[in-house]
């Protein structure tokens, strides 16, 4: 196995474990959904869905560069509900809460999620590939 698999196999293990939690904690994520979308339940259940989609992708060798994609545009989806945490301070369900340095450093692991995404999914190949 390569560095990009491993990471696929990783990242794709990540989401399908965070997409379970969507389930079996759904109050934890409910808070950070932004009021203006209505129903919080709704689309904590929705996201999990797709995060476990996303995370099989990833791990399935066939489809991991569809996996890859999918990983990005997930990972973009998702940062507004990130950034409503962030600017409104919005505690989870646990109670607690990040900091400054904690939304910063959420930002960064998800830009680097998405590089990464595209990275698995050979995006520089690919447009290579479609030039010639």
């Amino acid at each position: 196995m390569n560095l990009r698999g491993l990471f696929a196999i990783l990242g794709g293990s990540f989401f399908i474990y965070v997409g379970v939690l969507h389930f079996t904690d759904t109050q934890w994520f409910e808070p950070i959904v932004p009021p203006i979308l209505g129903s919080a339940e709704f689309w904590v259940m929705a996201s999990g869905v797709v995060e476990i989609l996303v995370g099989i992708m990833l791990i399935i060798p066939s489809i991991r560069w569809i996996g890859g994609y999918s990983s990005a545009c997930l990972l973009i989806c998702l940062y507004p509900a990130n950034l409503y945490m962030w600017v409104n301070s919005v505690e989870l369900g646990d109670g607690a809460s990040l900091s400054q340095t904690g939304n910063l450093v959420r930002l960064v692991l998800q830009l680097g999620g998405i590089w990464i995404s595209l990275w698995i999914s050979e995006y520089e190949r690919a447009k290579v590939t479609h030039v010639v």
